[in-house]
């Protein structure tokens, strides 16, 4: 006889373990099935997010940018420091003791809440029973009222650049480098290209990233990139754009590339070569027979506006589903599936989700992109203001970068907000509850900002939309 549980979560990453300890606290028996193994050997709540991802690339950004400063920047403030060195060695292991702490907090709050961690790999089974094969092969079967599969996403592997964990990696390869790499290539100029890029550029790598796309950072705003593309050229970061690799042959020397852009077909030799192309929903092996659940063409979850797959008890959220693969976007969904199976008002807003970027300088924004409103036809205005003109930013020594504010030309309600500059990733939660709240462009300039901040730069940008900045020319 199988154990039965009111809600099973299958994934314990940024969409699974949130889940389980809303639904704990809702009064549900939890339980939540993940089959991460860290690098110590054990199993490690948290997903990819809190082991090789978001958690431990902010910690190497952020050591790699106190080493840049020190070296590069502190000279402006009257600090000198002679031949500083980087121990790596000491680096990766603040990475790997902050990412211990994280999941041992995850298994402390289960604890608290009462929720049931399972290792093992899941297979969803018809009647939502759960089979679970745990590290010895030794399979478990579960059964719950409802069922919320959280397994998230695992990196994309090019056919002709495979993963050997050594030269060619992933992004929790990336993260791992017993020494900077004399010459790194990174294919993709997404998110995880740019910001791993960024960590090993500041401790020396000679940096070259390739993207197959003409156009740099196609899903953020055009100004708004070009001026983070102006800023990473002059930080060393050589980004090839519309160059598509076709193969990458390891040897003795390293990894040679072999891509073809504008000029034909050219090649590149580097020592480590980071694959960052994109990732793909985790749904290999999850469903059984006849469950009734859908994939799509992309391997994710079919589901509807509330996250559920149209299978009774059967609901999905994070990485697996549609919309954008963020961390912060899955817990939300994963608060809200909880939520709606408790008989509660569970939602989110998938237009208000922010993205940010955590390179030097940050890239934040949400809602539309000037392009996208002109191609939906919408008549509109737009405002923008330098950090330049900022007294704080100024005083920071970080002046590169802007904040554009783009409002509807009839409405002034706000369409999108996009920053490029120092820490927009926590500026832009003010513009997430200015269109949460369907403000308007007017509203954000009568709202009293703080003096002097860099806030002040949101302020002026909305004051700028209707052509009444104050500090600059309109």
């Amino acid at each position: 006889m199988s154990e039965k549980y009111d809600v099973i979560i299958i994934g314990a990453g940024p969409a699974g373990y949130v889940a389980a300890i809303r639904a704990a606290q809702l009064g549900l028996k939890t339980a939540c099935i993940d089959d991460f193994v860290g690098k110590d050997g054990k199993p490690a709540l948290g997903g990819t997010c809190l082991n090789v991802g978001c958690i431990p690339s902010k910690a190497l950004l952020d050591s790699s940018k106190q080493f840049h400063n020190l070296t590069h920047a502190f000279e402006a403030h009257g600090i000198s420091a002679k031949d500083a060195k980087m121990d790596v060695g000491t680096m990766v292991g603040r990475k790997d003791k902050i990412v211990k702490q994280f999941t041992g907090g995850i298994t402390s709050l289960f604890k608290a809440n009462k929720v049931t961690a399972i290792a093992g790999f899941a297979t969803l089974n018809a009647d939502r029973v759960v089979s679970v094969k745990d590290a010895e092969g030794k399979s478990t079967d579960y059964t719950a009222t409802n069922v919320i599969i959280a397994t998230g996403s695992v990196p994309i592997e090019l056919p002709f650049a495979k993963f050997d964990g050594k030269h060619i990696v992933d992004n929790a390869g990336a993260l791992d480098f017993s020494a900077p790499p004399k010459r790194l290539g990174v294919i993709g100029a997404g998110v995880i290209g740019l910001e791993l890029g960024s960590v090993w550029k500041r401790l020396g790598s000679e940096v070259t990233i390739l993207e197959a796309l003409p156009d740099f950072l196609a899903a953020a705003d055009a100004d708004i990139a070009k001026v983070a593309a102006r800023e990473f050229k002059k930080q060393g970061l050589d980004i090839r754009l519309g160059a598509k690799l076709g193969k990458a042959e390891v040897g003795k020397k390293g990894v040679t590339l072999t891509y073809t852009d504008a000029k034909g077909e050219q090649t590149l030799e580097v020592d480590k070569l980071l694959v960052a192309v994109g990732r793909r929903a985790a749904t290999k092996g999850l469903l059984g027979d006849n469950t009734g659940v859908k994939l799509d063409d992309r391997g994710r979850v079919e589901v509807d506006e509330h996250n559920w797959t149209g299978v009774e008890g059967v609901w999905a959220a994070g990485d697996c589903v549609r919309g954008p693969m963020l961390a912060h976007k899955g817990s939300e969904e994963g608060i809200a599936v909880a939520e709606l199976i408790a008989g509660k008002a569970g939602h989110v807003n998938l237009d208000t989700i922010p993205w940010v970027i955590y390179t030097e300088p940050e890239l934040a924004w949400v809602g539309q992109t000037e392009a996208q409103v002109k191609e939906a036809g919408i008549p509109y205005k737009t405002g923008s203001f330098p950090f330049a003109a900022i007294g704080r930013a100024v005083a920071m020594n970080e002046t590169a970068g802007q904040v554009k504010v783009i409002a509807h030309a009839e409405t002034d309600r706000i369409l999108g907000v996009h920053m490029v500059g120092p820490v927009v990733s926590e500026l832009i939660a003010e513009a997430v509850v200015t269109m949460e709240f369907k403000g308007s462009a007017e509203d954000l300039a009568r709202i009293v900002h703080a003096h002097p901040t860099l806030s002040e730069a949101v302020h002026e940008a909305a004051l700028a939309v209707d052509k009444r900045a104050i500090h600059k020319a309109n």
